[in-house]
């Protein structure tokens, strides 16, 4: 099929293969993405995962906030041990 005939797949067929390997070790027959070396079904130029652990930022309980309450508790904490110890040792 030549021309401009909407079944025109002669670029197509040019255009650089996957270069995955199929279950019988052959090579994969689907055109490539542009800009990446495998086809769309062997995980062409996806987007990849979210920079950061964004789901841990939900509730707010990693915020600058929350780690500083969290640090003063502790703090409480231990001087608290240290009372309690300081006066089971007096009486």
């Amino acid at each position: 099929m030549a021309g401009n005939h909407p079944r025109n797949t002669g670029p197509m067929q040019d255009a650089p293969r996957c270069g995955a390997r199929t279950r019988s070790g052959a090579s994969c027959a689907a055109p490539r993405v542009a800009g990446a070396g495998r086809c769309r079904m062997h995980g062409g130029k996806g987007s990849g995962a979210p920079i950061g652990n964004r789901n841990a930022w939900k509730k707010g309980l990693y915020s600058r906030e929350m780690l500083e309450r969290e640090k003063a508790v502790a703090q409480l904490r231990r001087d608290a041990r240290e009372l309690l110890k300081a006066l089971s040792d007096i009486g």
